[in-house]
C-alpha cells in the first residue's frame, strides 16, 4: 500500500513485461460508503480465483490488480513485511501509477467521480496476463 510502492519508473518497468491486460468492471450503488470495503474484499478473492486458474492455463506471470485496497484482513498492519496474507496481498493500479479514469475511458467504460451515494460507484480491477 502507499507510501509502499515502486516508483513511477519502476512500475513503468514492470508494465513493459506484459502485452495483455483484461480489465474487469464492477458497479454498485451502497447507502453507506464504508460497507463498499467489505463488497470490494469480496470480489478481490473471487479475481484472486480467476488469476489463479489463468496461472495454472500456462500464464506464470498472470498478475492482478485489485479494484479497492486490499481489504482481505480485518486489521491491516500497513506495512507490506507485516502483511498476514502477503501471497494474496495485491496493489490497486493506482498504486503502480495507473490513471484508472483515463485507461477506462479510453475503453469506453464509465467512471465518474462519486459525489453522494445516490451514485453508483465504478470499479475497475486489472488482470495482467503473458
Amino acid at each position: 500500500c502507499p507510501p509502499n510502492v515502486p516508483s513511477v519508473a519502476e512500475c513503468r518497468q514492470f508494465f513493459d513485461e506484459y502485452t495483455l491486460a483484461a480489465i474487469f468492471h464492477f458497479q454498485k450503488t451502497l447507502a453507506d460508503p464504508e460497507e463498499r470495503h467489505a463488497w470490494s474484499a469480496g470480489i478481490n478473492q473471487a479475481l484472486l480465483k480467476l488469476e489463479r486458474d489463468v496461472f495454472l492455463l500456462d500464464y506464470p506471470k498472470a498478475f492482478l490488480l485489485f479494484m479497492d485496497s486490499c481489504g482481505l484482513c480485518e486489521e491491516c498492519p500497513g506495512r507490506r513485511e507485516e502483511c498476514q496474507d502477503p501471497d494474496s496481498a495485491r496493489p490497486t493500479p493506482e498504486a503502480l501509477a495507473v490513471d484508472v479514469f483515463t485507461t477506462v475511458r479510453r475503453c469506453g467504460l464509465p467512471i465518474e467521480v462519486v459525489k453522494d451515494c445516490d451514485q453508483p460507484m465504478n470499479r475497475y480491477a486489472i488482470l495482467l496476463i503473458d
